[in-house]
């Protein structure tokens, strides 16, 4: 699997864990002033929600559909963590596996591998 295919799988299964935790239908849509945010994840003007539906998600989709190069590094899983420790384990575990996979991906090329069930 190439690494735009792993990078596809994971921000597949990102989006659906949102979905199922009422994440992502939960997200307003941000003003065009909070994208002009210096901070990481935007932390000064959106919630970790609203960054990795409307920021995120989009941009590393955007690479990949135009074959540029992905991002080298990434820490949003630990970031995630934090904003989601008030959060169901339902919600937050599935959300959490999503963002290792992607920072994996983005770091190693590949997806980690899933432990058996």
């Amino acid at each position: 699997m190439t690494q735009y295919e792993s990078l596809d799988v994971a921000l597949t299964r990102l989006e659906a864990a949102m979905r199922a935790g009422d994440l992502w239908q939960n997200q307003p849509q941000p003003t065009p002033s909070d994208f002009d945010s210096e901070q990481p994840f935007y932390a000064d003007t959106m919630s970790l929600g609203q960054w990795l539906r409307f920021v995120l998600i989009p941009k590393l989709r955007s690479l990949m559909e135009s074959e540029q190069a992905l991002p080298g590094s990434a820490n949003i899983a630990p970031a995630a963590e934090i904003y989601l420790q008030e959060s169901k384990t339902s919600v937050r575990l599935p959300i959490l596996e999503a963002l290792y996979d992607v920072d994996n991906v983005l770091v190693n090329g590949e997806l980690r591998a899933q432990e058996a069930q």
